[in-house]
């Protein structure tokens, strides 16, 4: 048996990564990912011992060729990862929050994303369940590491972990999208029109193009930033020290605005952003001027916020497993105990109020008048605890070998893309007419082959001048 083991790790922290080889008689495996991580694994079998070192020597080369240099493992540190760690006191409220159903993950949870069709939840322990808005579940997708955060970009749902990616979980299977440098130890991400906004443990502020390349960086006021959101004037960055807009093309700060305690959560709505803090509060700040516009007063530090559509009610969630919700000008409508743990994320849709607890639940909310009203009187109903399916669909993260299946012909209505080389980087061009074809289409990198041709469901044009891929990718023969 013979092993051969490279490391790909350069200053600038754009790549962490090894690649190991193993030959074992007429078998090949290689294991590759980033450093520190088990990584994934794929063998292959062929007719002859030899054959198999051919095939091996193959796969060295071209990874030496890239940049790739022996190395022995675990001389070089694994991507800095920071857990948050938060406290759950029992809630001050004096009645219960009238909770419809709830599902208990495993594992604390930070994301939710909760669209027309489905609730999306991901937790530490790197799962992310989709369900149907009654409670079922529906589907399980295994990630590599924890999940930090679920973030919808328009059609698109990307789930941000530990092990430096962001993958796609639009399609059958999950893609990973994007991979950010080992020196940015990850705290929050936000996506506009393809374009990555990352915020992080020092308080910077990474912004990373559709095409998985790094655009442009700036050091925050703070440190902790767990607050970033986008969209097409600015991108709004949250920390130890207040709320900072920056330009999305370039950086450029274009107003700070220090806050009442250092943010520990944000979110947006059309013309304001809306800052948790630490100190007891939530506050709505203009997107344009940056101006305070209102206060929303909590008793405890705040999680977690949300708003309903156009900013009518303002909802919170503190550290003591309460929930608040709040007219628009900053009076306080009610405040009611979770039943289970503190609330790290929340969304609201149709008089639904969903949360993401410390106690690892998607606790499903009957945030509407009458419902609300009977649990402040002590009336609630009794919540649905939700289980697992005995069988229920599974699906990991594609890899280079099972990502796509082969079709001799495109289906009527499909695109088809080719991968090409250009300056020494694979980039994805459409060959259907219609289209522009010197635009660039993001294309997930561990599928890229240069001159390969591929079949995808639909294309859609993003506002820097590229396309996006919607639905499934096969590769044509």
């Amino acid at each position: 048996m013979s092993r051969t083991y490279l490391e790909l790790s350069q200053d600038d922290g754009s790549a962490h990564k090894f690649y190991e080889v193993t030959v074992q008689g007429q078998s090949v495996t290689v294991r590759y990912g980033r450093i520190g991580a088990a990584g994934q694994t794929q063998t292959s079998t062929f007719p002859t011992a030899q054959k198999a070192e051919a095939a091996a020597a193959k796969k060295i080369g071209e990874k030496v060729r890239k940049g790739y240099e022996p190395a022995v493992p675990g001389q070089r540190a694994p991507r800095a990862v920071t857990r948050r760690q938060v406290a759950s006191a029992p809630s001050t409220a004096r009645a219960v929050a009238p909770v419809l159903w709830r599902f208990r993950t495993g594992s604390a949870a930070f994301g939710i994303h909760i669209d027309e069709d489905k609730c999306w939840v991901g937790n530490q322990a790197g799962d992310v369940y989709t369900l149907a808005h009654g409670g079922e579940v529906l589907a399980r997708y295994q990630l590599p590491d924890g999940v930090k955060c679920l973030v919808a970009d328009d059609f698109w749902i990307y789930a941000g972990c530990d092990d430096g990616r962001v993958y796609d979980l639009s399609s059958k299977l999950p893609f990973a999208a994007y991979d950010i440098a080992a020196d940015v130890d990850i705290f929050w991400l936000d996506i506009h029109e393809g374009v990555l906004n990352v915020a992080d443990r020092a308080g910077r502020l990474t912004v990373i193009d559709h095409e998985d390349e790094h655009q442009w960086s700036r050091g925050g006021r703070g440190e902790h930033a767990w607050m970033v959101r986008a969209d097409d004037r600015a991108v709004y960055h949250g920390h130890t020290r207040g709320v900072t807009a920056h330009s999305p093309d370039g950086g450029a700060e274009l107003w700070h605005t220090p806050t009442q305690g250092a943010v520990l959560f944000g979110w947006q709505e059309t013309d304001a952003v809306y800052a948790g803090t630490a100190r007891h509060t939530v506050q709505r700040l203009s997107k344009a001027t940056g101006a305070i516009e209102a206060t929303y007063h909590c008793d405890s530090p705040v999680y977690s916020c949300a708003t309903s559509p156009g900013g009518r009610f303002v909802f919170a969630g503190d550290s003591a497993s309460s929930v608040y919700c709040f007219d628009r000008d900053g009076t306080r409508l009610w405040k009611l105990g979770t039943g289970g743990g503190s609330a790290l994320s929340m969304q609201y849709r149709d008089e639904r109020l969903f949360l993401v607890t410390t106690d690892g639940s998607l606790v499903c909310v009957d945030a509407g008048e009458a419902a609300v009203t009977a649990a402040q009187q002590g009336s609630v109903p009794v919540a649905r605890d939700v289980k697992l399916a005995a069988t229920l669909p599974t699906y990991a993260p594609a890899t280079a070998a099972t990502a796509v299946t082969t079709v001799t012909a495109a289906p009527a209505g499909s695109v088809v893309v080719e991968c090409v080389q250009e300056n020494g980087r694979t980039r994805i061009h459409v060959v259907s007419e219609g289209y522009d074809r010197s635009w660039n289409v993001q294309f997930p990198r561990a599928i890229r082959e240069p001159g390969a041709r591929y079949v995808v469901d639909s294309l859609h044009a993003a506002s820097g001048g590229f396309y996006r891929v919607r639905g499934d990718i096969r590769r044509l023969r």
